[in-house]
């Protein structure tokens, strides 16, 4: 048995080193301080007093339901998914009690000045103290300690110091970090290193048919994390469906910046990656590519198309599908908590001083913004129930993260997200003033449905920007991207209509079951040449996929 003094020395110690403020912020808590002071002064005492009347008149009906003997009903929420949410009268009325306020605190809010960031604090905070995250009001802790005679919560407290004693914090355990190995069994479909430059890796995929179309496909992914989101599991990869469905498959891996790139800016990527990579593939096959991009990585695209049509290059590129990408950064919704003139000065401040930003400050943002799937069901697995983490192929590559260099984080936050330069023609590259007017490259933009990055809506107005076709496609950011038609999930919504509104244009649209997939396919083959090629065999190679790249730490 360990000995409990050392084992609290150990945790005191652990919490003062991972609590530790490091020199710089890469926010402004001065502007998180006054956006709370604006909101409580611009509230109206008619407002308060209307809320509190209601507030009033909904918990004297809360507690005459909750006398009642009937079970309650579920709700749509995954941390209240136990039956003893809805079945026991103790944790239905906490379930009931906590909803109600969560619901009258965000009408609250809603009433004032809208605020992103105090919207982000509340959310914050409503999620932190939800009874699903504490041991004696989450009933399947309270059977689980009971089974345990307390060993779960013991050896989630060493969970916890180990956690701590780590140095970065708390840092739950989405998934087993032992489960998967790159190249092995995932990011393992055959392909070879082709071209390599400071900023990137071109991998080409071996092929699996006899014919391939002529058009090569190159993808273009953010640099918040490695490429192989689209090349998980074989199941679920993309990259292998499209080998399977006769197309020749390009993939940009980009390097993960140390201090050396730290002068790398948008424009570094655009014409040291994306142009470049198109170069490349063009020379290995003859054939214009189409592209395909995700996230950020669609917006660096659009610029690229951007660039390529003002130099006289349109014609290098035969079509473009841009997947949960914004290229109108006017509807942020819940990030424009962080676009704000003091969280930028901070910001850079902060990323000068190390030349990037680290991927773990990354992960935790992206990690808050869907606190309660990514932190809080973490810490009831790990530190409450003691569950080990499950092996997840999409949650290992979450958090396999990768840093971006100051200039890059400096020119695309300032320029594209705070000013939205791309809405005019305010951005250079090069000094090339970048017109998405100017693309004549046929385009499709395909949002997700439930994306809390890319907000679908926003998407679909950037689309209509481009002029380009559309598809809605179901779930999030992530996993509705990772939809293979196989799994028959998340279904999607097309419509030729283009009205002015993203609801209009919902409610015109035809819902089909099943994945996005096939569709693109077609979709592919209708702006394509038809033709078909001799398979494009590999003959040389600076080493095989994924690459050292990927495979950095």
């Amino acid at each position: 048995m360990s000995d409990p003094v050392k084992t609290w020395h150990d945790a005191a110690e652990a919490m003062t080193k991972a609590m530790k403020l490091p020199a710089t912020q890469p926010y402004d808590p001065f502007a998180v301080a006054g956006a709370m002071a604006d909101f409580a002064s611009g509230m109206k005492p008619v407002d308060l007093f209307a809320v509190q009347m209601d507030a009033a008149r909904q918990w004297g009906d809360f507690w005459m339901k909750a006398w009642s003997p009937e079970p309650g009903e579920k709700v749509r929420d995954r941390r209240f998914s136990a039956a003893a949410w809805a079945e026991d009268p103790y944790y239905r009325t906490l379930r009931d009690a906590y909803l109600l306020a969560s619901e009258q605190l965000r009408s609250l809010v809603g009433k004032g000045d809208e605020s992103a960031m105090v919207r982000f604090l509340l959310d914050q905070y409503l999620n932190a103290v939800s009874p699903s995250n504490f041991a004696m009001t989450n009933p399947d802790v309270v059977q689980r300690t009971l089974e345990t005679k307390g060993a779960n919560l013991a050896q989630g407290f060493k969970n916890l110091v180990e956690d701590l004693a780590s140095g970065k914090g708390l840092v739950q355990r989405r998934s087993d970090p032992g489960a998967f190995v790159k190249g092995e069994t995932i990011a393992a479909t055959p392909g070879k290193v082709v071209f390599q430059n400071r900023l990137f890796q071109l991998i080409q995929y071996d092929p699996a048919t006899a014919d391939v179309a002529a058009e090569p496909l190159l993808y273009v992914p953010p640099l918040v994390n490695r490429f192989y989101m689209i090349d998980l599991v074989p199941r679920q990869s993309l990259v292998k469906w499209l080998v399977d469905q006769g197309r020749t498959v390009f993939v940009i891996s980009w390097v993960n910046p140390t201090e050396a790139h730290r002068d790398a800016d948008v424009g570094s990527y655009v014409l040291e990656g994306i142009v470049e990579a198109i170069a490349v593939v063009r020379e290995r096959t003859g054939e214009k590519p189409d592209l395909f991009a995700f996230c950020l990585g669609g917006t660096l695209v659009a610029i690229a198309l951007a660039w390529l049509a003002a130099t006289g290059r349109g014609g290098e590129v035969n079509s473009a599908t841009l997947i949960g990408s914004m290229v109108d950064f006017a509807d942020m919704r819940d990030w424009s908590a962080f676009v704000h003139e003091a969280h930028l000065a901070a910001l850079e401040g902060h990323v000068d001083r190390q030349g990037f930003i680290d991927s773990v400050e990354l992960q935790r943002l992206f990690a808050a913004m869907r606190a309660n799937d990514l932190i809080w069901s973490s810490v009831v697995n790990h530190y409450l129930l003691d569950r080990p983490a499950p092996p997840s192929d999409l949650l290992y590559w979450f958090e396999d993260g990768a840093r971006i260099p100051a200039g890059f984080l400096k020119s695309y936050n300032r320029d594209l997200l705070f000013e939205n330069k791309l809405r005019g023609s305010g951005f250079a590259v090069d000094g090339v003033p970048i017109d998405l007017a100017a693309i004549a490259t046929p385009m499709l933009v395909i949002a997700l449905k439930e994306d809390h990055v890319s907000a679908w809506s926003a998407v679909y107005d950037g689309a209509k920007l481009l002029e380009a076709d559309f598809i809605l496609g179901g779930s999030g950011h992530n996993a509705g991207v990772i939809n293979p038609p196989a799994a028959n999930k998340h279904g999607y919504w097309t419509s030729d209509a283009r009205p002015d509104s993203a609801d209009a244009w919902l409610a015109s649209a035809t819902r089909h079951e099943g994945s996005w997939w096939p569709l693109w396919d077609v979709w592919l083959g209708e702006h394509g040449s038809g033709k078909k090629l001799p398979a494009r065999q590999i003959a040389d190679g600076i080493e095989p996929a994924p690459g050292s790249y990927a495979k950095a730490p």
